[in-house]
């Protein structure tokens, strides 16, 4: 593709021939080959700038810069580096999101399940899905791997790119604060974006909750329709710069779409559901108040769709459960729960569902190099609603594991529950189950679906289901 048909008529300033062919683009000089355009983006951690001269080197044919550089090489002068990559990536690839129908979901907690329910309805009438998200990425049946929630925009659209190309007819896709903030997803008109919920959580790079729900609101100014949880208290603070149609969902009744006659149990939960057009009993076997957003939410989107209802009950009904969410590893004579569970509401909903059916043990910690409020906070919600708390450690990255656990503790020692500090992980999991007594509720929280421990800047093999079968 020509250089004049990438930057198309976006403000820039070029010092090249407009006829240069690009190859491929990318803001990373490692993946750099002959005919690519290189992004220079200012990180955080490192500037794109001072790795334009080994992106030439590598190849590059020409390079983004927000500053012009003593390089010979033809220059794209731009003022918002990571905008311009998304544009230019999205021209690159001929925006192939314009030829799919594109759901982003944001929200503190839900978005993954969400995602997940959406797409077996749309696998259930034939539609060929695309799912982009934590867990990993799916391309129809094929699995990608994945780092971030959503990816920066270079790969965002080369993911995207390749989902059209496969025949993929939707894409949902979770939307994270923080990429909406980076502009990883600028350029996307939604066709729906939803709004799952609000809680603690990236206090560390946000600063402020105002801030959080200001970056979540970035998605609904770029949805045609936007489906908002109309109980959460931040609801109108994220929708407030709505363009297009408003739909909320909910428990409370003034809600457009909500759910009602609700019956708990340890497994599933009952309710019947007012959805847009009629109404329709569900058997949702997933437990928690939670996990009812989760499935409301779901069915708003597919209908919303033009999915039948007929499917929307069924695949709702069929479901056994998302990874690592809520995910019951064994159930007799003591049950044990794996859940992804990290911020504090994601944390004392899990808990909370099970309180009281049994001794409520509770195994967690919190991450290192993120946001270091919430401990206290996590490590109180875990003492007010447990029976008995194992303090250990999830992903310390850089920080000192025992310093983590120290915060968390501050919070926990506010409450009279019991409690055994053990730091290494696996062995705290191993001492919750020898020490298991008949009818306990044991919950591993904050790793979920993930299947490592990063320690110092390593990722090593730790997979909670694997664990498990190995000590029972």
């Amino acid at each position: 593709m020509q250089i004049k048909d990438v930057i198309c008529d976006y403000k820039c300033s070029y010092n090249g021939d407009l006829s240069l062919e690009i190859t491929d683009v990318t803001c990373d000089s490692r993946n750099v080959t002959d005919g690519s355009l290189f992004f220079c983006i200012s990180g955080y951690k490192a500037d794109g700038h001072d790795y334009a001269k080994a992106a030439a080197e590598n190849g590059a044919a020409a390079i983004v810069v927000t500053r012009l550089l003593d390089i010979d090489i033809p220059q794209i002068l731009v003022e918002d580096d990571r905008e311009a990559m998304a544009v230019f990536s999205s021209n690159f690839f001929e925006n192939p999101q314009e030829k799919m129908t594109m759901v982003g979901i944001t929200g503190t907690n839900g978005k993954t399940t969400t995602t997940y329910l959406c797409g077996d309805v749309a696998k259930a009438i034939g539609k060929k899905v695309g799912i982009i998200g934590t867990i990993c990425n799916y391309i129809i049946d094929e699995e990608i791997k994945t780092k971030n929630t959503t990816p920066e925009s270079v790969e965002l659209f080369r993911l995207l790119d390749k989902m059209y190309k496969k025949g993929v007819d939707v894409v949902f896709m979770e939307v994270s604060s923080h990429s909406l903030y980076l502009k990883r997803v600028y350029g996307i008109n939604f066709d729906i974006g939803v709004f799952t919920n609000l809680t603690q959580d990236h206090l560390d790079f946000h600063k402020t909750m105002e801030e959080y729900a200001r970056a979540k609101g970035i998605l609904f100014e770029n949805s045609k329709v936007s489906v908002i949880n109309g109980d959460d208290k931040w609801s109108n603070a994220v929708s407030k710069n709505a363009t297009g149609k408003i739909v909320t969902y909910g428990l409370e009744s003034f809600n457009d779409v909500y759910a009602y006659d609700i019956k708990h149990n340890a497994f599933n939960n009952e309710f019947k559901l007012k959805l847009l057009s009629e109404n329709m009993d569900i058997i949702f076997n997933i437990p928690g108040k939670f996990s009812i957003y989760n499935a409301m939410c779901a069915a708003v989107i597919c209908d919303l769709l033009g999915y039948s209802k007929e499917a929307i009950k069924n695949s709702l009904q069929k479901t056994k459960g998302i990874d690592g969410r809520c995910q019951v590893l064994k159930d007799k004579p003591y049950t044990i729960i794996l859940d992804y569970a990290h911020t504090p509401d994601g944390l004392i909903n899990i808990l909370s569902t099970f309180k009281g059916m049994g001794r409520v043990v509770c195994l967690f910690g919190c991450g290192g190099d993120r946001d270091p409020i919430k401990r206290p906070i996590m490590g109180e919600i875990a003492g007010n609603h447990s029976d008995f708390v194992i303090l250990t450690s999830d992903n310390p990255r850089f920080e000192d594991p025992m310093s983590i656990i120290e915060q968390v503790e501050e919070g926990l020692k506010k409450t009279d529950c019991l409690y055994i500090i053990i730091e290494n992980r696996k062995e705290a999991i191993k001492y919750s189950i020898e020490n298991a007594k008949n009818g306990d509720i044991i919950i591993l929280a904050g790793k979920g679906h993930e299947t490592y421990q990063e320690i110092k800047g390593v990722r090593y093999d730790f997979n909670e289901k694997e664990i498990v079968k190995e000590f029972i």
